[in-house]
């Protein structure tokens, strides 16, 4: 079988590889799609994420979706189309046991976090713990499917807000994650959902999604103190320092957009001044489970996909990926 593994900074390899074959409690999974993520476009672009470095040839990808090819213990049946939560969780906590997704120890697909790496989906067969796979409701296809990871993501961002009926929320960053966030925020009963960008392309795309409003943060600034919950998905200090000006007294500022392991400039004066709750959020605990519904029942989300390539395109599709101004989320055809 096929599989794509990335050596070092700009060298992606296509093998051909054993295939994998599921032990007692695993299950393998025929991949259709594989989203390419900010974290995947580091790895690839500069040999690492973070503090994370590509020490062996790493199989990237942690958003798939596809269908079971085999499961020794019947619970899935052949063909049964499927999606996969990435994570394996670590050691209980008992000072945080809520939240399963931070305990030490656990591992995600397509990650140089942990050592061996934990290889991820973009090859065209994987095998992963049974209790990891989640069945696809009748009538969502596998295709939009491969957007219920980063939807998980944006859904946790926007749970950890809190309550957002009736609030006027601000989106910081129009990319794939960025555009998620309106769609959950939107679900979520926000009275209104704004985004902004520096780039016409994401915001073109943001109002194709139903944006109440667009700003061009490039060519105006946010209004001060206009919005009860900002969700900053960009992850850059300027916006960062921008979305606690644009919050209001009182008001939520989430971090979802990651940002590097390092000191970075940002300006904390309107977060002290104005008593916010700034707060962060990682990846996401069970919220897979409530994407999935949402994405079936609103077929319009599956526009955020903009881009299909194959995987002897791999070069091509993180280079689509990477240009923010013409791709919304890329994905992996296999």
């Amino acid at each position: 079988m096929r599989a794509l593994f990335i050596e070092s900074a700009q060298q992606a390899v296509l093998k051909d590889i054993d295939p994998p074959r599921p032990e007692a409690g695993e299950v393998l999974i025929d991949v259709d799609y594989v989203g390419i993520c900010g974290s995947d476009l580091h790895y690839y672009y500069e040999g690492a994420n973070g503090e994370f470095v590509v020490r062996e040839p790493l199989v990237p990808g942690h958003e798939l979706s596809g269908r079971v090819a085999l499961d020794p213990s019947g619970v899935f049946s052949p063909g049964q189309p499927v999606t996969v939560h990435p994570a394996r969780f670590g050691t209980e906590q008992a000072d945080y046991r809520e939240f399963p997704h931070l305990w030490p120890g656990g591992s995600y697909l397509g990650s140089a976090s942990t050592w061996p790496h934990t290889q991820g989906a973009a090859a065209d067969q994987l095998v992963v713990d049974q209790r990891m796979v989640i069945p696809l409701p009748e009538g969502l296809p596998v295709r939009r499917a491969a957007l219920a990871e980063p939807l998980a993501v944006a859904m946790h961002g926007v749970a950890r807000a809190g309550n957002l009926q009736g609030q006027r929320v601000l989106v910081s960053g129009a990319g794939p994650i960025g555009l998620l966030t309106l769609v959950a925020a939107r679900a979520a009963g926000a009275a209104t959902v704004d985004i902004s960008d520096v780039l016409e392309g994401p915001l073109e795309r943001a109002r194709q999604l139903g944006a109440d409003e667009v700003i061009n943060v490039a060519e105006s600034q946010l209004k001060v103190s206009a919005y009860d919950v900002v969700l900053e998905c960009s992850g850059a200090p300027v916006a960062i320092s921008a979305a606690l000006a644009a919050a209001r007294p009182a008001g939520t500022v989430v971090q979802v957009g990651m940002v590097p392991n390092e000191p970075r400039p940002v300006n904390l004066a309107p977060y002290i001044a104005k008593e916010l709750r700034l707060l962060g959020t990682f990846r996401f605990k069970d919220e897979i489970t409530a994407a999935i519904k949402l994405l079936a029942a609103d077929p319009g989300i599956e526009s955020v996909i903009t881009h299909e390539f194959s995987l002897e395109e791999a070069e091509a599709a993180f280079a689509a990926a990477r240009d923010s101004q013409v791709s919304g989320k890329v994905v992996l055809k296999l």
